[in-house]
Parts: C-alpha cells; sequence; structure tokens
C-alpha cells in the first residue's frame, strides 16, 4: 500500500544571538510523542510552506515570523507515515515564544540539541543546524 505523503514546515527558531533554539515536546499521545520537535504543522491546500510555517508559529508557540529562510527540505518514510518537510530558519520575530498548546516548550543552546531525543526525521536537521550555526 503507497502511503499519502503529508507536507510539513517547520520552524528553526532562533534567538537573537543566534546561539539557542526554541524546540517543544510532543504530546504524549502524538506521532512519535515524548520525542522533542521544532514547531510546525501541515501545509494546508492553496497554502505556501512559508505561509504555513507563519500560520502555525502563530498558533503553537505564539510568535509571529518576520524573517524567515529555507535551512533544508527532506523527505522521511516511518512505518506508518510518509513525510515532506521544509524547515525554515526564523531569525526574527515578534511575541514571546511558549507552549501555546499545553506543549513543554524549552530555549535550548545549540551545543545542547544532542542531548535531547528528537524523531529520526530530524537527524538532517539537525546536522544542518550544528553546520550552519553551531560553534
Amino acid at each position: 500500500m503507497i502511503k499519502k505523503r503529508i507536507w510539513i514546515a517547520a520552524g528553526i527558531i532562533l534567538n537573537p544571538t543566534q546561539d539557542r533554539i526554541f524546540i517543544t515536546r510532543r504530546h504524549a499521545n502524538a506521532h512519535q510523542g515524548g520525542l522533542w520537535e521544532f514547531a510546525g504543522g501541515k501545509v494546508e491546500a492553496n497554502e505556501t510552506a512559508e505561509q504555513a510555517v507563519i500560520r502555525e508559529l502563530n498558533e503553537e508557540v505564539g510568535i509571529q515570523v518576520t524573517t524567515l529562510t529555507p535551512l533544508i527540505s527532506l523527505a522521511h518514510d516511518y512505518p506508518d507515515k510518509s513525510l515532506q518537510f521544509d524547515f525554515f530558519a526564523i531569525t526574527a520575530f515578534t511575541g514571546e515564544a511558549c507552549g501555546n498548546e499545553g506543549q513543554t516548550g524549552l530555549w535550548v543552546a545549540i551545543h545542547d540539541l544532542d542531548q535531547y531525543p528528537f524523531p529520526d526525521a530530524n537527524v538532517a536537521v539537525l546536522a544542518k543546524i550544528a553546520a550552519v550555526y553551531g560553534e
């Protein structure tokens, strides 16, 4: 059976000095529950990935994105889901990042991201973050 590929847009939210990133913990009952992630969500019909990440970050973490740039795109297949991701670096925003939907949110030093368990789909993203923003 061929699984429908779900298109996801997510934001790598950087603090002003670009040494910390805001991550959130997936709810226990969600797909890949309990793991950490970069906030984002499904790209809706008639929406670009950029529009989706701006909308999702406003809904999920309460920020209004003012500057974003594409960081990495990739596909990942889980046994139960096929996903297509567009990740954006969010380098300017208004508002204060928080877990707007009851999820835990943390500002984490880039060099400490490896201390947090992420879904397998994020391995390449974490490597890209380290290459672009690492020390």
